[in-house]
């Protein structure tokens, strides 16, 4: 049966739509052309989304319509699966269809059970360990919180796409003299010179500037690619500085570490849409097939730069494939993600295991592809995802006794999109082999996976000393 087909009760999702782009009900019923009581019917579940209003929806929001009438994001469920796998709800045994339910009918609300949860962990925090610094007690905070922020815009603002593309043309339109011609505007605008010093005086820093010496430092041991990020991030923040102030000024930070925070975010965002400017990137995404060497090439930026840009990629009308990111290191730790489409992990801790991301340190600097699938939604539909991983080259470093971490990154999108990427060439995409992979293991249902590091909270386990199973919790 077809989207258009079936009934579609979409009341939650038209509401958070309706409240994303500001609009009442009176204004968007106009838009659609229904009557303001005929929308509040829609919006309270009354009544089935229809075939024309949902036609009209995407045409004139540029909805994607898969998307808007598919099941739930499975990120959002997870996420809220794993708030009500805390021993605080475990009573309770919140079967998966009714959390996908809310969800769907109340994003809103499951949003502010996510937020009330997370105060709840960091008063815990609180009462357990004994620090006096209230800055030290909320230092998770501030990172989730920006990261809350970049993901409820799907980690896209056209705004910056618009700024960063009038600035590259500005600098004359060529990556391969944009270093030189942003570190001339700095001297000649601003008086800001650059200046290139020996690791053993940067020390710890990759970048620094000096507003009393009005002197941007970068240490020598930046690869070319970090180097022009540098030089074009400064210029971005002596540009738009007030009107990065003014953003993060409206999005009302708890505190100064998250302003700050996200105000580096959104300069990484700008700096990187000037690097590599909307248009010309995504033509380029599509004529290549995304293939990341190639497409990193002629803008003179990173595999990390080129593979974080392709997620910001949902410009209305020049989208591109919806491309989720993660990154971590050696072990285990995550220290990005970012999704322009569903994202199927965990929210409050890792990846799963089975995912090949982590056995990307034993082949360095090579590509790994992989097909995963994440467990069935309360629906009984699988999703599946077509990824690539690899570990990240941090450029020149000194001798520290062998004590560093690396870094792997993966990439990923919708199976349904895979045709579109290089990678997937001589894949059957109609029925490829597929890799179990769940949430972390206290979330995930699959049995016996030889991988579980922890018990499901979901479930009770089975356990008996006559046996040994694949699993030391076998349920």
């Amino acid at each position: 049966m077809s989207e258009l087909d079936r009934k579609l009760f979409l009341g939650g999702r038209l509401k958070r739509l309706r409240h994303d782009l500001n609009l009442t009900q009176t204004r968007m019923a106009e838009d659609l052309g229904v009557s303001p009581s005929y929308l509040n019917h829609l919006e309270r579940n009354q009544r089935p989304v229809t075939a024309q209003v949902l036609l009209k929806l995407a045409s004139t929001y540029d909805l994607d319509m898969r998307s808007f009438t598919s099941e739930a994001d499975p990120s959002g469920e997870a996420d809220l699966a794993e708030v009500l796998s805390d021993p605080l709800f475990k009573d309770l045994h919140a079967p998966r269809r009714e959390i996908a339910d809310l969800v769907a009918a109340s994003p809103t609300v499951a949003e502010a059970m996510l937020r009330l949860y997370r105060a709840y962990k960091e008063r815990k925090v609180r009462e357990v360990i004994d620090l006096s610094s209230a800055e030290i007690l909320n230092e998770h905070s501030p990172a989730d919180w920006t990261r809350d922020q970049v993901q409820s815009a799907n980690n896209h603002f056209p705004d910056f796409d618009a700024r960063g593309e009038a600035l590259f043309e500005a600098l004359g339109g060529d990556p391969h003299t944009l270093e030189a011609a942003a570190e001339r505007r700095l001297q000649s605008e601003f008086g800001i010179g650059v200046r290139f010093m020996p690791a053993s005086v940067m020390l710890i820093y990759q970048r620094r500037y000096d507003p009393h010496r009005r002197r941007l430092m970068l240490s020598e041991t930046l690869a070319p690619s970090s180097r022009v990020f540098a030089i074009v991030y400064q210029l971005a923040l002596s540009l738009y500085g007030a009107e990065l102030n003014a953003r993060v000024e409206r999005a009302k930070a708890p505190d100064l570490a998250s302003a700050r925070l996200f105000k580096i975010a959104l300069l990484n965002y700008l700096t990187a849409a000037t690097l590599m400017p909307y248009g010309r990137f995504h033509d380029a995404a599509e004529a290549c097939g995304y293939d990341l060497e190639l497409l990193r090439a002629p803008f003179g930026v990173s595999f990390e730069q080129a593979a974080h840009r392709l997620t910001t990629l949902s410009q209305p009308g020049r989208r591109g494939v919806p491309f989720f990111m993660m990154r971590i290191d050696s072990a285990g730790n995550v220290s990005k993600r970012f999704a322009a489409g569903k994202f199927p992990f965990s929210r409050f801790g890792g990846a799963c295991p089975r995912w090949n991301l982590h056995q990307a340190f034993q082949s360095p600097g090579r590509i790994l592809t992989q097909v995963i699938e994440t467990p069935a939604s309360p629906s009984g539909e699988r999703s599946r995802y077509f990824t690539l991983a690899r570990t990240l080259d941090r450029g020149l470093r000194g001798w520290d006794g062998g004590a560093y971490s690396e870094q792997a990154l993966g990439l990923g999108c919708e199976l349904k999109y895979a045709d579109k990427l290089v990678y997937a060439k001589g894949l059957d995409l109609s029925n490829p082999a597929a890799v179990e992979t769940g949430p972390m293991c206290r979330l995930c249902e699959r049995p016996n996976c030889r991988e579980r590091a922890a018990p499901p909270v979901t479930k009770t386990l089975s356990v008996d000393e006559w046996i040994k199973s694949a699993t030391a919790f076998p349920f």
